[in-house]
C-alpha cells in the first residue's frame, strides 16, 4: 500500500489510507475499482495518475445518456468498406473483396474493444468515467464485458485480452448502479479530503501559492463545505480557486478577492446568493 500511494504522489495525487488499500487490491486482485463521490473529489483523476504512474495507456470511456455499443465498443467503417467494394469492381476482383470486408482492417475499435488489445508496455487502465450517466441497457452490457473481458463480433468472432486491462469506474451516484455490476468490483466512496491532505493537495498542484495563503485558502473551502449549500466545492474548485487567487495578484484571502473569485467555487447562483458578505466574513474569521 506503501508502493502504491508512494506512486500516485509521483504523479501529485494524494490519496488516503482507504483509497491507496482500494487501488493495491484492484491491482493485486486484478478486480475492477468502483470509485462512487460527490463530483470534483478525484475519482476520474485516480485513473489519470494510475495510468502514469504504471506507464500504462490510458483508454478513457465517458459515459453519456444514449451511449451504444457503437460508441462504446466497436463499429464498421462503411464508408471505407464502400470505398473498398467500388475499388474491387474496378479491378474485377468483388468475389475476392468479398470475404475481407469484415476483417479488423474494416474495424473502429471504441474504448472497450481498444483496452482488449495486447500492447507490449502491458494492459491499459480503462477508465469507464461517470456510469451513472449511462442508461441501464449499457451498463448490462458492461456487465458482461467485465465477467471475463471479452468481446464476441459476429461477423469476426471472439476477442479476448490476453492480460486483463486495469479498470477503474467512477460514479457521481446521479443514480443508483446495479447491485451486480457493483459485486463485480472493489468498491470505494471518496470523500472530500480532510483539511491537511487537501493542503498537500494543493502544495502539489499549485506548489506556487505562498504558504499563507494555502491555509486560509483551504480552512475557507472546508469551512464552505459545511454551509448545507447545492453544490460543495470539490477539489478541483480548490484547485481553480487558488489559481484564480494568484491570476489576480492576492496576497491575502480577503472579503474582497473572495467576493471576486467566488465563481471559482461556487457554480450555482443559489449557493451564491446564500454566501453573502457576512457567511464569508464568519468563515474568514473561523479559518484564521
Amino acid at each position: 500500500m506503501e508502493q502504491v500511494r508512494g506512486l500516485l504522489e509521483g504523479q501529485d495525487y494524494i490519496a488516503g489510507d482507504r483509497l491507496s488499500t482500494a487501488v493495491f487490491l484492484a491491482l493485486s486482485l486484478r478486480r475492477p475499482l468502483f470509485l462512487e463521490g460527490e463530483a470534483g473529489v478525484g475519482k476520474t483523476e485516480l485513473g489519470v495518475a494510475l495510468a502514469a504512474a504504471l506507464g500504462r495507456r490510458l483508454i478513457r470511456l465517458q459515459c453519456h445518456e444514449g451511449l451504444d455499443l457503437a460508441g462504446a465498443a466497436y463499429e464498421w467503417n462503411h464508408a471505407r468498406q464502400i470505398l473498398a467494394i467500388r475499388l474491387a469492381e474496378a479491378e474485377k476482383r468483388v468475389d475476392e473483396m468479398a470475404q475481407d470486408l469484415y476483417s479488423r482492417e474494416f474495424l473502429i475499435e471504441r474504448p472497450l474493444l481498444e483496452a482488449l488489445s495486447p500492447r507490449p508496455e502491458g494492459p491499459p487502465v480503462l477508465l469507464v468515467d461517470e456510469l451513472d450517466r449511462a442508461d441501464e441497457p449499457f451498463e448490462a452490457y458492461l456487465l458482461e464485458f467485465l465477467s471475463d473481458f471479452r468481446m464476441s463480433i459476429p461477423e469476426l468472432g471472439e476477442v479476448r485480452a490476453p492480460e486483463a486491462p486495469v479498470v477503474v469506474l467512477t460514479s457521481n451516484r446521479t443514480r443508483e448502479v446495479h447491485d451486480a455490476l457493483k459485486r463485480r468490483c472493489l468498491y470505494c466512496w471518496v470523500d472530500y479530503p480532510t483539511q491537511a491532505a487537501e493542503e498537500r493537495i494543493l502544495k502539489a498542484r499549485v506548489p506556487q501559492l505562498p504558504e499563507v495563503l494555502r491555509a486560509k485558502v483551504v480552512g475557507f473551502v472546508q469551512g464552505l463545505r459545511k454551509e448545507g449549500l447545492f453544490k460543495s466545492p470539490g477539489v478541483s474548485e480548490t484547485l481553480d480557486w487558488a489559481e484564480s487567487l494568484m491570476a489576480m495578484g492576492a496576497r491575502e484571502v480577503d472579503t474582497h478577492a473572495v467576493s471576486e473569485t467566488l465563481g471559482a467555487l461556487l457554480k450555482y447562483q443559489e449557493d451564491l446568493e446564500q454566501v453573502d458578505e457576512s457567511v464569508v466574513d464568519r468563515l474568514l474569521a473561523a479559518s484564521a
